[in-house]
């Protein structure tokens, strides 16, 4: 009785370890599903983001003239901001969306140093709504207005003409445009474009180089180029961002990879595991029967 009830006892516990064998075998069947599932995902998104990365690199091919011949005209008459009175504005252009690596971030970077050089006199346009998020905490009281629904569409001049209008309501002796320059798709850098008052544009040095311009002219070309400089800051950003996020997307679905790969080793030691303590249990029953 004692053999048999030690043959028991022993049973029992191995039935435990069988059980709690099976529990943690369902438990990596489960997340590995999940992980399947997150990469399905991740390669849905990237094969999205290569389509509209096409699309917005083409568009920013046409974009680029203008934003360069804006930036010509400060240039080639050497517009520079006043020094009594700075009232700076920033326009962040970022997006609403994420999952796109540090696109968002290094814009919100970028201005959280400038204001607080000057938190007192600078105010900051938010054009998407990932910037407002990142800097609300900090530097709220700051921010004076904030776009939403960018990143969903392609932006359009209409965008930035609205964008522009609304800046214009604002008093400002000089301010920037901070942005991401796309240079590959592996690779874009953080820029900015300078923006200026029309007292600023009608004090310029070599304002004189262009005929015919008088306070009327001025403040309608300000108008124009402030829309343009933001028309082509919203395509810089709109192509860096689609190429961050497929590039983001395609490391993603690699780590999944890496993760199903080693879960699945996981899982299949697992199961033998089990299936040799089986063994094992199957053996010692029928050794002590004899």
């Amino acid at each position: 009785m004692l053999g048999r009830a030690g043959i028991i006892t022993l049973h029992h516990g191995n039935q435990q370890q069988q059980v709690r064998g099976m529990a943690t075998l369902k438990a990596i069947s489960l997340r590995l599903k999940s992980v399947k599932n997150i990469q399905k995902i991740t390669q849905s998104m990237k094969m999205v983001s290569a389509a509209k990365y096409s699309r917005a690199e083409r568009d920013l091919r046409q974009a680029r003239p203008i934003g360069d011949g804006a930036k010509t005209f400060y240039e080639k008459a050497e517009v520079s901001a006043p020094t009594e009175k700075p009232e700076k504005l920033i326009v962040a252009v970022t997006s609403d969306r994420g999952l796109c690596g540090a696109v968002h971030t290094q814009v919100a970077r970028q201005i959280r140093n400038e204001i607080t050089e000057n938190p007192e006199s600078t105010r900051v346009i938010c054009v998407g709504d990932k910037s407002r998020a990142i800097l609300q905490r900090l530097f709220g009281k700051n921010i004076i207005l904030v776009a939403n629904e960018v990143g969903r569409k392609p932006p359009t001049f209409l965008d930035a003409a609205q964008i522009a209008q609304e800046a214009g309501k604002f008093d400002f002796t000089f301010g920037k445009i901070i942005y991401n320059r796309f240079k590959s798709v592996v690779s874009y850098t953080t820029t900015e474009l300078p923006l200026f008052s029309q007292s600023a544009v009608a004090q310029a040095p070599k304002l004189s180089v262009y005929d015919s311009l008088d306070n009327d002219v001025i403040q309608s070309y300000m108008e124009f180029s402030t829309a343009a400089l933001l028309f082509y800051a919203l395509k810089e950003g709109a192509c860096s961002e689609q190429s961050s996020r497929m590039t983001a997307m395609d490391n993603a679905s690699k780590n999944a990879g890496e993760m199903i790969d080693k879960l699945t080793l996981t899982f299949n030691r697992t199961r033998q595991a089990v299936i040799t303590r089986e063994l094992i249990e199957i053996i010692s029953g029928a050794a002590a029967l004899e």
